[in-house]
């Protein structure tokens, strides 16, 4: 529910973001969700300031600068620590700022690989957290005491928050939003973003299409076609005809290309499908089974088994139960 101190009208929630020499310029989106936040509320609900170790002009991974405060002991009710393209080494003076800030501050967060600035300073010890896939298995290798969930958007775990790679950023800063305006303010805001009103944090970072990766635009085309006729058979002549080649081309070609057999393809799109239908709304399991192309649900059930280890009713289980504590988190 919306922030008794915005409703309130009282001063503007502020908000540090922390950068240093060689940030992904595109955590910058938050500044943008927070500045439409004000316009739309029509009236400063945030303050954001930039800061960096020594403060002035600091470079962005793009190579232009970002004009920024030095850091202090000022009291900040969110901040925010970005991340770069290289997981670069925790300057010591981002350290001893951030493990002073945290409990001062109503949140502390992270987009990106900003989560290793935050776990370097002991602040996801015992906790759950997100980061750039790219990166999440040397981050459990550096991290251990830390819950690593590399397949999530963004992470609530009590004041601290932490995002997947890159746009995710957009969709953590939408939720800081929502919690603190409501859902209508993040809503407007999102449209005027153009951008979906923000994913659900449990919601994957991954898409079997990007997995797969193919060299042609032939291949490319069949699996399009697949994704738009999931629940359909899906026969190797009807992807084939599709890709314009013959079955016997086709498979030859899709294996080449993307290291899977058209039937395993397949049987990924229908299972990234049927997860996000669970985590987009409350489908029963034959409906989802259905629509997806399985079935029956005993064939989706043993597909998700080879995916994720786990049937359909555990990751339901588990998504209701984050969405829950999210819920909780955010109206602490």
């Amino acid at each position: 529910m919306p922030s008794p101190t915005l409703l309130a009208g009282r001063a503007p929630l502020r908000t540090g973001i922390v950068v240093y020499p060689g940030f992904q310029a595109m955590n910058l989106a938050v500044t943008t969700v927070l500045e439409f936040a004000n316009i739309t509320a029509g009236r400063a609900l945030y303050e954001v300031v930039l800061l960096s170790e020594h403060g002035g002009p600091v470079p962005t991974s793009g190579g232009f600068s970002v004009t920024t405060m030095p850091l202090d002991d000022q009291p900040f009710d969110t901040v925010l620590v970005v991340g770069d393209n290289d997981v670069q080494p925790t300057p010591p003076a981002l350290t001893a700022f951030l493990r002073r800030a945290a409990p001062a501050a109503r949140r502390i967060g992270a987009t990106c690989t900003g989560a290793f600035n935050l776990a370097e300073a002991g602040l996801l010890d015992g906790r759950r957290a997100t980061t750039h896939w790219f990166y999440a298995a040397r981050f459990r290798r550096a991290y251990p005491r830390v819950k690593m969930e590399e397949d999530r958007i963004f992470i609530i775990d009590g004041p601290v928050w932490t995002s997947a790679g890159m746009s995710a950023c957009i969709d953590l800063a939408l939720a800081l939003v929502e919690k603190d305006a409501g859902a209508e303010i993040a809503r407007q805001v999102a449209r005027k973003l153009v951008v979906y009103h923000r994913r659900a944090g449990g919601q994957s970072q991954f898409s079997a299409l990007l997995e797969l990766e193919p060299r042609s635009d032939r291949i490319q085309s069949a699996l399009d076609y697949a994704r738009q006729h999931l629940h359909e058979e899906l026969s190797v002549e009807q992807l084939a005809q599709a890709a314009h080649l013959s079955p016997r081309q086709f498979s030859r070609a899709f294996r080449e290309e993307t290291g899977q057999t058209p039937a395993k393809a397949v049987e990924h799109l229908r299972v990234e499908a049927a997860r996000l239908m669970m985590e987009s709304g409350r489908h029963p399991i034959d409906v989802v089974a259905r629509d997806t192309g399985f079935g029956d649900r005993e064939r989706m059930r043993r597909a998700f088994l080879r995916a994720f280890g786990q049937p359909p009713q555990a990751i339901r289980r588990m998504n209701r139960a984050e969405a829950e504590a999210q819920t909780e988190a955010q109206a602490a």
